[in-house]
């Protein structure tokens, strides 16, 4: 970080937030939203919000109960039969109009989120359009949920095939993206007709208290959705999961969490969908336009300062390019600024908190204790904040931590390989599957290979993957069931079968 930024940060730190700022962090509710009522937490009990490039607190949100969490899931179930039964022309023009209100609103709900979780304000703004663009897509899909009507094969009986909501559910979301992770779920489950409980972040829930008041704002009615803000959310949301009262589960987070998760859905036999934990390969051939395959690494590593579960977190180079691309990844890693996301011509924001940056310095360690070398970046810079700077390191071995455990940080690791089979072997000898990434030019290989690696999703020549419009989500230990695309609603929505005598 620039001496600059650093003096920046630190009137930031003795100055307070500028006017606007102030202005845009105090428009939001700080209390939960329940029944279409904003309430108070149980006792009045709050928690701070900070500013994770100076470490302010920038607000104070209500802490949550677990008789909050009941409050609002009984509100949910209070709501759920008539919003069952609105037609999906209404549910489709109300996710219209939300859409609408948060392209109105990008500016604040940009600057917002930066304020809260760091990323640089060019980068905040486009989530908002991608987080709208669910609530777009998903209208279209409230219009095209079918059926079916055929004749028993046998004869004397016909087969009428219907979808309907699954009924109230608890949604949590993450914190790296606060806007875009909410409506990626909220969406579909208007969608389909169902009701929910919102669980933010809690280093992030003035994004979805914010998204809460769009809601409001394009006429959602009372109870639909509900958000509960919290510190302990085992506490508050465990009571919720085994109470058998919600019908489904949707989680984006670590795998760990997850599987806890997932054996408390197990009570009830919840319906579950679970967007868990990455360790995405990027795999550059030496017939790769290396450009191209730089431009697409810092794509797939930089994103969000590199805290995404589609991160490149494993980059894989063929032996005869792998110095050429090192040198090219280095000079572009290098160039990249690095300040308070606020500031004009910030490309690279803090880390969300002390334990995001304690966790990769403590991989970079690591890696070069065991014969790693650093090619640019690798020292935390002192002064406010939880900044780390965009880093790559050459010749990491197998077994440094960073080969098997996320990194969520700016940190490009680099590994020599020499064949099409020992790089295969090496993407998939991991227990995640979420993304994986391939630059070649030879389109029967990249086929090939996309093929081979064991993950549910692929970037060939590219790196982003995300879409609405595409099935988001993985396999093995990454997760369960897909968000986005036209499956995405089908999470939200139960098969009924009637059979009928003829």
């Amino acid at each position: 970080m620039s001496t600059d930024t650093q003096a920046t940060a630190q009137t930031q730190t003795e100055g307070g937030l500028s006017g606007r700022e102030q202005q845009v962090v105090d428009q939001v509710e700080k209390r939960l939203l329940v029944g279409g009522r904003w309430v108070d937490a149980e006792g009045g009990a709050t928690f701070e919000v900070d500013d994770p490039a100076t470490g302010q607190v920038i607000a104070s949100v209500a802490d949550a109960t677990p008789a909050d969490g009941r409050r609002a899931l009984d509100a949910a179930v209070a709501a759920q039969a008539d919003f069952a039964r609105t037609t999906p022309r209404e549910r489709a023009d109300l996710l219209l109009r939300a859409h609408e209100l948060l392209m109105e609103r990008q500016d604040d709900l940009a600057l917002l989120m930066t304020l809260e979780m760091g990323k640089p304000l060019a980068e905040a703004k486009g989530e908002i359009a991608y987080a709208a663009e669910f609530f777009r897509h998903f209208s279209g899909e409230a219009l095209r949920i079918d059926g079916g009507y055929q004749t028993a094969p046998a004869g004397g009986a016909r087969f009428l095939v219907t979808k309907q909501p699954v009924g109230p559910c608890l949604l949590i979301t993450p914190w790296n993206f606060p806007m875009a992770m909410g409506t990626r779920k909220i969406g579909p489950a208007l969608a389909a007709g169902c009701t929910s409980v919102v669980k933010p972040a809690h280093q992030t829930p003035l994004s979805m208290l914010a998204l809460g008041q769009v809601l409001q704002d394009a006429g959602v009615p009372d109870g639909v959705v509900n958000i509960v803000t919290c510190r302990d959310a085992g506490g508050v949301m465990e009571p919720l999961i085994r109470s058998g009262d919600a019908r489904k589960l949707s989680f984006t987070g670590s795998t760990k969490v997850g599987k806890v998760l997932l054996e408390q859905c197990a009570d009830k036999v919840l319906r579950t969908s679970m967007e868990l934990g990455g360790n995405a390969p990027f795999i550059v051939f030496d017939d790769a336009d290396l450009d191209e395959a730089v431009a697409g690494a810092m794509q797939a590593k930089m994103r969000n300062m590199g805290e995404a579960c589609t991160a490149a977190n494993r980059i894989y180079v063929h032996d005869n390019v792998i110095q050429q691309f090192g040198e090219k990844l280095s000079a572009a890693m290098a160039q990249l600024e690095v300040g308070r996301g606020t500031d004009d011509g910030v490309q690279v924001g803090p880390l969300v908190d002390e334990a995001g940056r304690r966790k990769v310095i403590d991989l970079l360690a690591d890696a070069t204790g065991r014969g790693a070398t650093v090619l640019t970046g690798g020292e935390a810079p002192d002064g406010p904040g939880w900044f780390f700077p965009p880093t790559v390191l050459t010749g990491v071995p197998g077994e440094a931590r960073m080969a098997h455990e996320e990194i969520f940080g700016p940190v490009a690791p680099l590994t020599p390989f020499s064949s099409e089979d020992e790089v295969i072997a090496a993407a998939n000898d991991t227990p995640y599957g979420l993304v994986a990434y391939v630059f070649t030019n030879d389109l029967r290989r990249g086929l090939r290979v996309a093929e081979a690696l064991e993950s549910g999703m692929v970037g060939l020549n590219q790196g982003v993957v995300s879409n609405p419009a595409a099935p988001f989500g993985g396999i093995k230990e990454s997760g369960l069931g897909r968000e986005g695309g036209s499956v995405g609603i089908e999470e939200f929505l139960e098969i009924k079968y009637v059979g009928i005598a003829m």
